[in-house]
């Protein structure tokens, strides 16, 4: 077992502090967190929680974060992404894991560019962070510090948060820096955004840190290249607390810059009312946690565990139950939908249900 894996030893005194602070009242007052980003009209972004973007390689998500920073930091709207920091809070943190100073510098030119000032000179509101060459462990510290220390921050940018952990599948190191997330945003009362990369082969986020950040992120923005244009990229919510907002799409401009693609209408991808059966994945929003919940109680109510040729059926039949009929196809990506949302675990060849599966 990994160290980290070890639960951590708190002191009585300590965990005595937490229970005591962390106790509610009816009577207590809280104020509704302030709202700071707006996607299409809806709200993606409070102080005092975080989000996300996921796309797969080549899918323009810097792009499309450079255009939310360059919203923020004009105090505007850029693309369709409008900000509304406090004037305290006007301060930008732009950390990025991947890519050399050099290609980070044009990042940052970028979005200067986008927010309408001048790329030739640092912006007192823009930090910008290099830690490629750091690592995970180095990369946390110099990231806590900097929010901790940096006066009015607002919005933090954590461009590749897969560079912070050393294994993208370790449930220990995800909890860990996703509690970091939540520490950080709450402490200082800021927003974070993160991207990540999405699996290959389905709409997933990347490894156990994916799961989490599905699990606890405020919003989750999906980027990916238009099937009918790859100079196309639209955007859209895979998750969100908020009221879901209208896919939009952006292409890049002769000036290198990500550009509206206006009255941009999806196309279909030529299998609706034919063949549903041939989706790449299980869309996140088809079905909801409670019908979830339910078919999933009913199934396991009839057997405790399945083999896959069982459970396929099984899952046909439940979900029919609930109004929802799939062919094998399909039952097969959502499935991989349980197994990745840990509402259903894979122990070699036998499939139990999750009852504490977070939605």
């Amino acid at each position: 077992m990994e160290n980290h894996d070890r639960m951590e030893e708190i002191a009585k005194d300590k965990a005595i502090l937490i229970w005591q602070s962390s106790r509610l009242s009816i009577g207590m007052k809280y104020e509704k967190a302030p709202e700071i980003l707006r996607a299409n009209g809806t709200v993606i972004g409070t102080l005092g929680n975080f989000s996300a973007s996921i796309g797969k390689a080549k899918s323009k998500k810097t792009f499309n974060v450079s255009a939310i920073v360059a919203a923020a930091l004009k105090n505007g709207t850029v693309l369709l992404y409008s900000a509304e920091l406090p004037e305290n809070k006007r301060k930008i943190l732009y950390v990025d894991t991947e890519q050399s100073p050099y290609h980070c510098l044009k990042v940052m030119e970028r979005i200067l560019r986008m927010a309408e000032l001048p790329s030739d000179q640092d912006n007192e509101n823009l930090e910008f962070l290099a830690l490629r060459k750091y690592t995970p462990k180095e990369r946390i510290a110099a990231v806590e510090q900097a929010i901790y220390n940096t006066p009015d921050l607002g919005l933090v940018i954590i461009d590749g948060i897969r560079d912070m952990v050393y294994d993208i599948n370790s449930p220990s190191e995800s909890t860990h820096i996703i509690s970091k997330l939540m520490q950080w945003t709450d402490d200082k009362q800021i927003h974070i955004h993160t991207i990540l990369h999405q699996n290959k082969g389905d709409e997933n986020a990347r490894g156990h840190i994916g799961t989490e950040l599905n699990n606890k992120a405020e919003t989750v923005l999906l980027v990916e290249k238009d099937k009918s244009n790859s100079d196309i990229s639209k955007v859209s919510a895979m998750h969100i607390r908020a009221m879901d907002f209208d896919t939009f799409a952006f292409r890049i401009n002769e000036q290198a810059l990500p550009e509206l693609v206006l009255n941009y209408q999806p196309k279909q991808n030529g299998n609706e009312g034919k063949n549903q059966e041939k989706d790449e994945y299980f869309p996140y929003k088809e079905v909801s946690e409670s019908i979830h919940r339910k078919a999933l109680e009913s199934i396991f109510a009839q057997n405790r565990e399945y083999g896959y040729g069982k459970l396929i059926e099984a899952l046909k039949s439940g979900y029919k139950a609930v109004g929802y009929e799939y062919g094998n196809n399909k039952v097969d990506t959502l499935r991989k939908f349980l197994i990745y949302k840990r509402m259903i675990v894979q122990e070699g060849k036998v499939y139990r249900y999750n009852p504490d599966f977070h939605f």
